[in-house]
This record gives C-alpha cells, sequence and structure tokens, in this order.
C-alpha cells in the first residue's frame, strides 16, 4: 500500500479517537448561568469564583458578595465548597402601570402642601432614586431656588457614575452635567412625584413635588423595558450605602418589586436593603401591584424593617375624600414570616408625573401622555415616590431622626381609612390591606414620638444570622388572618389601635 496513504489513513484514525475522548471527558452541558456568592467576607467570595474559574461581574460588598458567570459544573465545584451560599440572580421588576388622563393633588392628599406653606420642603435632604434612571429636565435638575440638586447619577449595569457633585460642593452657582439615561421613563416619573419643583400655582406655592427642594440621587439599575436583576439593583444599593456621607443620601426609594422565594433573611436583596437600613438610609419600598389577596407583598416590600408603602385612589376627586378607596392593584399582608404590611398608605392612582419623550413606556402608551412632558401612572411604585417626599419633609423638620424614628412617627401619625374615606362610623380596610392608614405629612413631620415600631427586632443580628424574627399575625383554620393578643406575654402580639393610628410593638425570635 502506498506509503502516504497509510499516514493519512492513520492521522484520520487517530483524530477520530481523539474526538470521542473528548466527547466522553467533556460535561454535556456546560452552559452558563448567572448566580450571587455570598461568602464570610467579600473577599472570600471573590477567592472562591475565582478558584473555579469563574468571571465575577459584580462586587456587592454590602451583602459579603459577588455577582458572577459560571458554568454548570463550576457552580457544582461553588456548591461543595464550605461557607458558601449561592443564589440565583432573579429578575426584578418596577411597580407602575399607566393609568387615565388626570391629575392628582397628591401634595394635598398627604397635607404636604401644609408643610410648603410654612417653608419645609425637603431642603439639605438627599433622595437616592433606584430606578430606571435619571431626565436631564430643569425642575429636576434644579429647586425652587434655582440652586442645582440633581447632585449625582450612578449607573449600576454599566458600573459607571455618570455625574457627582458631593453635597459640600452645592451652591447657588454650583453644577453638573447630568444627561437623560432614563429610556424606560418610570425612573422619571417616581423622582418627579417626590421632587418636582414645578409649581401648579405660583400666587398659592402649590407644587407639583411632595419635597420639591430635596436633593436628587439617581441610580439606574433596570432597562427600557423596567426590567431588572438581583445583582444590578443590590449593586446599585452598594454604591448608595458606600456614597450615602458624599451625597448626604438619607432616603432610598425602591420603587420595584420581585416575587417571594425565600423567608426575608435569606433573600440576598433584602440583605441589601436590610444593611442600608442599618446604615441609617430610610428606606421606602413599594408594596407591589399583585393585589388585593393576602400575602402577596413582594420584595423588598416584606422585609419587616423598611416602610413599606401600598397605594390609594382619589377616584379622581382629590378634593373629596368620601369616595376614596383601596387601589385594587395595592398588595396585601401579611408576610409569610407573619408580619403586618404594606405598613402605610398613599396616593398610587392616576398620578401626573413627568416622563421623556421619546421612552418605552411613552411610545407604548401615548394615550396617557399629554404636554409634551406628563405621563400619568398608577401603582405602588407612585406610591412609594410620596412617602419618600413626605419623609424628606419630616427630616428638614428634624434631621437626627434614625430610620426607626421615621416610621414611627409615619405610622402613629396616619388616618385608618375605610371604603369611601376616613374611618367615621365606615367598615376600615383592614390592616394587612392598609397598615397604620394614609400618611399624613404635618402630623409625621411634627410628632414627637418614639420607640412604636421595628421593637423586639435587631436588624444587625439579623443579618448576621444569628437570630432571626416572625411576626404575630397568625392563620385560623378556615384560612383567616388574625392579629394576636398584643398584651400577651408568649409573644403573639403586634399591634394595637392607639388615637388615629395603628402602633407596631414588637416580634418574637423565628423558630423554624
Amino acid at each position: 500500500m502506498n506509503t502516504k496513504l497509510v499516514t493519512l489513513i492513520t492521522v484520520l484514525v487517530m483524530a477520530i479517537v481523539v474526538g470521542i475522548v473528548l466527547l466522553i471527558d467533556t460535561p454535556a452541558d456546560e452552559s452558563t448561568t448567572s448566580a450571587i456568592i455570598q461568602g464570610n467576607d467579600f473577599e472570600a467570595a471573590a477567592e472562591a469564583v475565582r478558584s473555579v474559574g469563574g468571571e465575577i461581574t459584580h462586587e456587592l460588598g454590602v451583602i459579603r458578595s459577588v455577582g458572577a458567570t459560571v458554568t454548570v459544573s463550576q457552580l457544582e465545584r461553588l456548591e461543595a465548597l464550605p461557607d458558601l451560599r449561592i443564589f440565583e440572580n432573579h429578575g426584578v421588576v418596577v411597580a407602575a402601570k399607566p393609568g387615565q388622563i388626570e391629575p392628582t393633588a397628591y401634595p394635598k392628599t398627604v397635607w404636604a402642601s401644609l408643610l410648603h406653606e410654612e417653608g419645609i420642603t425637603g431642603r439639605g435632604v438627599t433622595i437616592a432614586m433606584l430606578d430606571t434612571g435619571g431626565w436631564s429636565h430643569v425642575v429636576l435638575n434644579k429647586d425652587t431656588r434655582g440652586w442645582w440638586r440633581h447632585i449625582a447619577q450612578y449607573d449600576a449595569i454599566l458600573d459607571e457614575v455618570l455625574a457627582s457633585l458631593p453635597i459640600a460642593d452645592i451652591g447657588p452657582v454650583s453644577g453638573v452635567g447630568t444627561i437623560t439615561n432614563d429610556t424606560s421613563g418610570h425612573g422619571s416619573h417616581v423622582a418627579s412625584i417626590a421632587v418636582s419643583s414645578e409649581m401648579q400655582d405660583r400666587k398659592k406655592q402649590e407644587f407639583d413635588g411632595v419635597a420639591p427642594d430635596a436633593l436628587l440621587v439617581t441610580a439606574r439599575a433596570f432597562d427600557a423595558a423596567g426590567q431588572g436583576t438581583y445583582a444590578d439593583v443590590i449593586r446599585g444599593i452598594d454604591w448608595i450605602v458606600q456614597n450615602r456621607e458624599l451625597y448626604g443620601i438619607r432616603v432610598l426609594n425602591c420603587s420595584f418589586s420581585a416575587e417571594v422565594r425565600s423567608h426575608y433573611w435569606d433573600d440576598p436583596l433584602n440583605q441589601a436593603v436590610m444593611a442600608a437600613w442599618q446604615a441609617g438610609i430610610v428606606v421606602v419600598a413599594s408594596a407591589g401591584n399583585t393585589g388585593p389577596d393576602p400575602m402577596t407583598i413582594g420584595v423588598p416590600g416584606n422585609v419587616p424593617y423598611v416602610i413599606t408603602a401600598g397605594a390609594m385612589t382619589d377616584n379622581y376627586t382629590p378634593y373629596d375624600e368620601i369616595d376614596d378607596s383601596l387601589a385594587s392593584f395595592s398588595a396585601a399582608g401579611p408576610t409569610y414570616e407573619g408580619f403586618v404590611k404594606p405598613d402605610v398608605l398613599a396616593p398610587g392612582g392616576h398620578l401626573r408625573g413627568m416622563m421623556p419623550n421619546p421612552s418605552t413606556i411613552v411610545t407604548e402608551h401615548p394615550e396617557f401622555f399629554f404636554g409634551s412632558t406628563y405621563f400619568t401612572m398608577s401603582g405602588t411604585s407612585q406610591a412609594a415616590a410620596v412617602v419618600s417626599g413626605v419623609v424628606a419633609l419630616m427630616l428638614q423638620v428634624e434631621p437626627t431622626l434614625s430610620p426607626d424614628d421615621v416610621k414611627c412617627r409615619l405610622m402613629s401619625t396616619a388616618k385608618p381609612r375605610a371604603d369611601g374615606g376616613s374611618v367615621n362610623g365606615a367598615a376600615s380596610y383592614s390592616i394587612l390591606q392598609q397598615g397604620a392608614g394614609l400618611v399624613h405629612a404635618w402630623d409625621a413631620a411634627y410628632s414627637t414620638d418614639y420607640a412604636c415600631v421595628n421593637q423586639g427586632l435587631d436588624v444587625t443580628n439579623d443579618l448576621l444570622g444569628v437570630e432571626h424574627y416572625g411576626g404575630r399575625v397568625h392563620q385560623a383554620a378556615d384560612g383567616s388572618f388574625y392579629l394576636a393578643d398584643p398584651y400577651d406575654d408568649e409573644g403573639d402580639g403586634d399591634g394595637i389601635l392607639e388615637g388615629d393610628g395603628y402602633t407596631w410593638t414588637g416580634a418574637y425570635l423565628w423558630n423554624d
């Protein structure tokens, strides 16, 4: 046989054998997945990912974690390592939907206008909006005096600071080059509800925003469709916590929601929110738009420490509370661990806010866009923005308030609601639908209440895994929920009716 032919046949046979061996030795599925890896500290989590050859995509020091892209086999090797916790990088969505073209006088509905008349407008307090980005518009960039107040923009998806003006450098002629990176429109809408300096009536000093002089930080963690991931949202929270002193951040608005998949303390997004609360930032979260059935509160609204906002609607008559009602979409409690949620209500039905054109929401729903600037939306996203604005007003009046103090005063001064307005002989909504009731900005700002919420809870021990907590809502054999006796020493009480509002007085250690 020809020598060259023999050599060629030999080479072909060897190639086939090597191919078969590789086919046998190579795992059938080496597809990649996105995960969050948590260790005893950040470096331990990062080193674990590096040790198996995974790609670190997010540094999430706020929860001792990294986001990573790993193959199936790498994930299996990580799962075999000690002292690691692995979470799926779940999706998160913003919590709002288009509504009819009717403006709502929400600053008046929550009595913020009374504070505006006294010069209480949120000045000196920074609200961080973790959402779909920011819009470079004059009434968002500047306060009522014309001073620059949109002091920072951060993109958590790109991990990039787009604009920065430290709070120490703010003055009448200072400014920063902000950009419009909100391709969705949702973030601009909720920001305008909280802080717009647009005036409805100059003579009466009536503003569109609840806190028209508050400082604004926008952090983008959601795309044009309002979709985000745990890793991006947590990276946004991490940046906000790290830069809270640089920009004077006192309030974090979380107008988004995700499905509850675990105990509140086992969810990495919830852990990040708890860390922000621990750091002294007042976190306001939307209840979610999955109501009205019980146990529909989403993440991070199910965190017991934070202020969770449900939504009410004025039925298009903002100056007549007789026909006010709970919004049908507003999520209801209790949480899986038995906590009463939401904590308070705020206007969330058909709120007029600002939105850039073009943006995804405007393009998809032009019928709700008017005046080249304004868009009407409904949702607990909008309710959360109203509450964040109220918190800024409270902190201007008394800057030393802790997050627990703020939550206490909001709840102790809130006004319980009934179907058709305030409670005047009418049947009140359940506290699992409305919490303490509709927020009252003026009363909350001048309240002197302390230590009426989160009693028996320790956020530090919770984050460390030393102990976890349960609320005091129980489920009867027939499926109904009831609130246990608040004076029961066995740990079965959670709320009492006191004056015009409910206050919550404790929790018990969770026992699996």
